[in-house]
Formats: C-alpha cells, structure tokens, sequence
C-alpha cells in the first residue's frame, strides 16, 4: 500500500478546529556524523520543565510534514512537538541520493539520536516522549540515549518481515518492495519512489535493509555493520503503548509483537483497534495521523502521552503478550 492509496473519508471522520494552530518553525541540526538534518519545532514561549516534548519519527520515506497537523493537535494540547526528516527524505535530502550513506540504523542510531540531544538542549528538564509510525517504532529502539524517553506510542510499527504481511496482500506486497524496490534501485543508484507514487525517494541503504528477508533486524545489513553487536532496544524504559489497525497489511499482530520483543526494558501494551471500532470502514497503515481521525484515534495517543494508561472506554483490545 503507498501513501496514495487512501481510503475515503467516512460521515463519521470529523475534523474539530483547534483553539490556536502554531506553525512549526523550521530547524537545522547536525547528527554526529555531521550530516546536517532539516524538522521543525513547536515550541510554546515560556519554558515549563513540567512540559513533555514529543518527538515524531515517521515512517520509512514518509515526510515529517506529513505529522504537521497531528503536531499542532499536541501543541494545542500542552506539548511542545519536534518533527524531523531522517537523511536523505524531505528536509534532509540532499541534492543527489545516489552515493548517499543512509540507513535504517543511521536513521536511528545518528538522526534519532540527534533529535534526542536537540530536545535535551532546547527544552532542558523537560520530559521527552516518542511517537514512532512504522519503521518509526522501530527507530526508537536505536537511539544510545534511548534511556531518556519518557512514554513511547508507535503506530504500525515493525520492522518489515515479508512473512509478518497480511496473508490477502502477502505476495504483491513481496513483489513490490522486496523484488521490484531493490531491483529498480539497483539500476537507478537509490529507489525513486516519488516518481513512481511509492512513497518519497529513498536511499539505496535503506532499501537494502527494508527488502532483505530476515525475521531478525540484528540480521538487516546495517545492523550487522554495528561494532558491538548490540542494539540499544533494551536501553529504553518508557511505558510503551503500540497501537495496530486490523485493516493495516504491514502492521499485523505477529509483526507489532516481533519488534514489541526487543523493548524488553519497556512495560508494554499493545491495543489492537478494528476500524468498526471507531464506526469506520478502513483505515489502514497511513490514515492514523490523517485529521479526519481527530476526533477518534488521536484521544488515544493524548491520552496515553499525558497519562500512560488507556483509558476505560478507548476503542479495540488489547492484545495477550506473553
């Protein structure tokens, strides 16, 4: 499924207006590897060390502008919000992808990771939480200074296991992006996928972890390029909150509970909401971060930022973990 394909917007999809809509302010900052990264802040003008800031990932070549009204939400709602580009998408392109060093783990371990030092030094004293949409959740385990993250929602969120894929889409999906992605890559230096309507265009490091079949990231090629061996997931202590759709193809139980098992430091929920639920009739791997679902998806993730538990009447179930 690619960013375009989108379902229609039901009766029941209502858009409320916000009480004041901030525009993020634009920011440059350098990862470690001195790449310099492009996002944008919402920042409230005076400091309160009881305020959260809450840093978007977003999925794989989905741009940060994407979240910007699910920004202003939590703006509206008391947080200050940072949203970012990993290298490569969106503010962080740079003119040429071809050549281009980027990753999964350095979308994690350097660009995460200098979003992290960004909102220690801006708002300091002041709470951080993670919001992670698909390979987004994932990027929030990669992070050294993980430890720092206060409560953590992922949306969708896994690492892309073609055997995790909803049975009825399975192998068109494998086809896409394991067979077609890698081999148009190969051939063009990096996958232009906003040519093709397939997302933005990515880098070819990227491609090579997202299409390579391993059950395991540890096993995905940047990974296996880390020193240690060891990925940071259990670094990070939030309460964790993974929300699935059961009309999102990526983002299917076995797929959620696969990268949910690496947070092993993390107290972890998993809410498995159907679009009945919230009296739709689809909604999908993108749709969540979409205004239309204001006034029923994104009480959710407030609510769990500003409390971190569910609250009694909140749409799905949550699922058994071991």
């Amino acid at each position: 499924m690619s960013l375009q394909e989108t379902p229609s917007l039901a009766p029941t999809q209502i858009e409320l207006p916000l009480q004041r809509v901030a525009s993020g302010e634009p920011f440059r900052e350098s990862a470690a590897d001195s790449f310099v990264l492009g996002g944008f802040t919402w920042r409230h003008p005076s400091r309160d060390a009881a305020r959260p800031v809450v840093i978007i990932n977003a999925a794989t070549s989905v741009r940060c502008r994407h979240y910007s009204r699910f920004a202003d939400y939590l703006f509206d709602h008391g947080f200050d919000v940072i949203t970012f580009d990993y290298r490569g998408i969106g503010e962080s392109r740079p003119a040429s992808l071809k050549g281009l060093q980027a990753s999964w783990t350095d979308w994690g371990a350097l660009d995460f990771e200098a979003m992290l030092k960004r909102a220690q030094r801006e708002f300091p004293g002041q709470p951080i939480d993670v919001i992670g949409h698909s390979f987004g959740g994932c990027v929030a385990g990669l992070g050294a200074s993980g430890h720092l993250i206060r409560r953590l929602l992922t949306v969708g969120a896994q690492f892309a296991y073609w055997r995790d894929y909803a049975p009825a889409h399975r192998w068109r999906m494998f086809g896409k992006w394991h067979v077609l992605m890698p081999l148009i890559t190969m051939i063009c230096g990096y996958f232009p996928g906003k040519r093709l309507g397939w997302l933005e265009d990515t880098p070819a490091g990227v491609v090579r972890d997202w299409s390579l079949s391993t059950a395991r990231y540890e096993k995905r090629s940047s990974a296996r390029a880390i020193p240690s061996g060891q990925l940071p997931f259990a670094g990070v202590t939030a309460q964790t909150l993974a929300i699935s759709i059961s009309d999102d193809p990526y983002g299917t139980v076995p797929a959620i509970e696969r990268l949910l098992g690496y947070f092993t430091g993390s107290h972890r929920t998993h809410l498995r909401i159907h679009p009945e639920d919230i009296g739709e009739e689809e909604v999908g791997h993108f749709a969540f971060f979409r205004s239309p679902y204001q006034a029923t998806l994104w009480p959710i993730a407030l609510a769990w930022l500003q409390n971190g538990e569910l609250a009694p009447d909140t749409p799905g179930r949550q699922v058994p973990r071991n």
